[in-house]
Parts: structure tokens; sequence; C-alpha cells
């Protein structure tokens, strides 16, 4: 079992006990220096998202002022939302960072990979993903899942081991007692870091509200063309949606999580604000994947079948 985050200032009386917060920011920072100190060529999966944006956000507080010793890296499907990769740029820009990108396109345009059907490309985003941490040989690559998200991810340890092909075995994961991370790993191999397992959509909210982080619009409550998929809101694009008998309509929307726009669903919504957001996901009794995400409803164990094949 891996360890939840200390006992915070919440459920005690003395001064001197963390917040809930302040213990989740204390654990992920320690995840980041013990990175550091064990790993050779630890990379950040950085999106723009919401998560990855706090998990970035860690990784400069744990090492300040010291610059963050890690470099970035994004699987860029094409199909990304704009708004999201004007964030991204700007953001490796104002920290003086590298960023690598894996494209789906290239592998498309060379024939590595087959457009889907359906349009949708967060499934192909393996391939790259893979092929690029082989080709830097990055021996940490860190992730921003967290266990609230969805079943696959609820049972993954903090570090997870991942073989030769980037693959994950349930059955290889090895206990983590406390706040002690095994990192061990053969040549070849490669360990995946979750820094925000423990916490909650709520939670990243809260802190993104308490140390003022800056998010891409795209999160708040704006117009937006869209049009109805499978009980989802879908932006029009250039993607290829919406496909005949789709009508697009103008609805004010926000999304929960950023994935491509061929499977990332907008939710109704007045939220413009960080407070109106916060009301709002605490009254929310599904989880942002369960609700938004098309590429996790393809079958009952969608995740964990990527994971295996060695997706986020």
């Amino acid at each position: 079992m891996t360890t939840v985050a200390p006992t915070t200032g919440e459920e005690t009386d003395s001064p001197y006990a963390l917040s809930h917060l302040d213990a989740l920011e204390s654990e992920a920072v320690h995840i980041f220096r013990e990175v550091a100190g064990e790993f050779e060529r630890p990379v950040i999966l950085f999106s723009g998202g919401k998560d990855s944006i706090v998990m970035l956000h860690l990784a400069l507080k744990a090492f300040a002022p010291a610059p963050v010793p890690f470099t970035l890296l994004h699987v860029d499907t094409g199909h990304n939302f704009p708004e999201v990769l004007e964030y991204r740029d700007r953001a490796v820009a104002e920290h003086g960072l590298r960023l690598h990108v894996a494209s789906v396109q290239e592998y498309i345009d060379r024939g590595a990979l087959k457009e889907r059907p359906d349009g949708v490309r967060n499934p192909l985003q393996t391939v790259p993903l893979t092929e690029k941490i082989q080709a830097e040989r990055f021996d940490a690559v860190f992730g921003g899942g967290r266990r609230d998200e969805e079943k696959a991810r609820a049972k993954e340890r903090v570090f997870s081991l991942r073989d030769e092909f980037s693959q994950w075995d349930p059955r290889r994961q090895r206990p983590e007692l406390w706040q002690l991370y095994n990192g061990r790993h053969a040549p070849g191999e490669h360990v995946r870091v979750f820094p925000l397992s423990n916490w909650t959509e709520l939670d990243v909210w809260q802190y993104i509200a308490r140390e003022s982080i800056e998010l891409p619009e795209i999160y708040f409550a704006h117009e937006r063309d869209v049009f109805k998929r499978s009980g989802m809101w879908l932006t029009a694009g250039e993607w290829g949606g919406p496909k005949e008998g789709e009508s697009v309509e103008k609805r004010l929307v926000r999304y929960r999580t950023v994935g491509d726009m061929s499977c990332t669903g907008a939710v109704d919504s007045d939220a413009t604000t960080l407070d109106a957001v916060i009301t709002e996901i605490a009254a929310s009794r599904l989880t942002e994947r369960g609700a938004t995400r098309a590429d996790d409803k393809m079958s009952e164990a969608a995740m964990e079948d990527r994971k295996r094949e060695g997706y986020f």
C-alpha cells in the first residue's frame, strides 16, 4: 500500500501541523527531490493541462532558487486545443525550459500509424511516447495522473515500473511504505512517477486558487461552437467533427480535463472564476474523466489496457 499524505492541520489543534494542501505539496516536493537524487535523465510530461501545470509549479518550488533539473515532454496529437498549446509554449519560454515534442501527425505522415475511423487520436499517443522515451534514454517520467480519476490509475503506485517496452504489469508493482520509494530498474526499463497520486480534482483546484496559478481560459466558462456526440459536447473543428446529422450550436461551456479535441467533452457551466469552479466541482458526483473523456469509454478496461501498452 502507498502512503497517503500526512495528518492535516484541519484534523488537529497543533499549531505546527500542516494543512491538507501543505501536506500534499510537501509529499509532491519530496517525490521530485527523490527522483532528482535517484535518476539520471528524468522528464516531466507537460501538455499545458491543469495537472501538468500544477506539477511544473511544484517542481519549480522543489528546486528554487535553482532551475528545474528536468526537461519537459509533450505528445502532440495534432488535435490539441490552440489555447492549451499557446499556454504550453509560453510557460516553457517563461521558465527557460527545454521541451521535447513527440508528434502523432509525423507518425501518421510517414505511415507508422494509421488514422482511426472515428478520428480519435489519444489512443495513438502510445507509440510516439514510448519511442521518444527510448530515443532520449529517459529513466524517470513524471505524469500528472491521480488516483481519483479512474480505477486503473487508482491502483498504480507513485513509482510505477515500466519494462523495456514501456509496458506496465500490475503484478510487478512494488510495496510503497510511508515515503520510501523504490526506483531500481534494469537497463532499458524506466519508472513512471506520479507526484499527484493522492490529490483529488478538488485539491488541484484549491491549490491553484491558493497559489494563484495561471491556467488556459479553456478551463473557465466561455461561449464555444460545439456539437453533441455520445452524450458529450465536442468542439467543432478541422479534426473531423461534426459528421452528417450532427448540428453545431453555441453554448456556454468549460473543460474539466483536456485531451485532444476529438475525444474531450465540454460541460455546461457558468463558472468563470476559480471560486465558482471550486463550488461546481465540490457538488459534482462524476469524475472528470468519467464525465468528459470518450477515449476512456471504448471498453470497461480502456485505461488499463492502454497503460499496459505504455500509455500515461
